[in-house]
Parts: structure tokens; C-alpha cells; sequence
């Protein structure tokens, strides 16, 4: 089976929010210039805006670690999905 390195998966979408909104949540700095207060919206922003510092380690089936390239994933996802997150 083909991984591409350049897409993210719904999952890990999910996770790369989820996980962000956490770190928010516990006083991390956040990076984009934000008017929410909410960290579940703020790590939507930063999804959007391509900064999320975290990044993306796939295990394969065959047991090898793939890394993703988070930038060119979120880009593609925002590109497939019409920016919807």
C-alpha cells in the first residue's frame, strides 16, 4: 500500500486540533493572531493558517515510520475540502 506524504487524513486532522486545542488549553503560546477565546477555534485558526507546531509520525503496516510533511498536508486538505476544517 501507497502512502502519500503530502495528505492528511480526517484522523489525524482531528488529532492535530484536538491535540493543539490541549496545548492551548494549558497555556502554550499560540501563533496567529487570535479574537477567540476558545482554544478549539484558535487551533482551527492555526490549522488554517498552516502553523500548528506538531508533527505527524505514520506507522506503517510493514513497521516502518513514515513523517509527514504537515505544511504541504494541511495545504492540500484546505485545497480538497474547500477550507472547511
Amino acid at each position: 500500500m501507497n502512502w502519500p506524504k503530502d495528505r492528511i487524513t480526517r484522523f489525524e486532522v482531528a488529532r492535530l486540533v484536538g491535540a493543539r486545542a490541549l496545548q492551548v488549553s494549558l497555556g502554550a503560546p499560540i501563533l496567529v493572531k487570535a479574537e477567540e477565546t476558545n482554544p478549539i477555534e484558535i487551533s482551527k485558526n492555526e490549522f488554517k493558517e498552516k502553523m500548528i507546531p506538531i508533527t505527524i509520525k505514520r506507522k506503517l503496516p510493514n513497521k516502518e515510520e513514515m513523517v509527514i510533511d504537515v505544511k504541504k498536508g494541511i495545504d492540500n486538505w484546505l485545497v480538497d475540502n474547500k477550507g472547511e476544517i
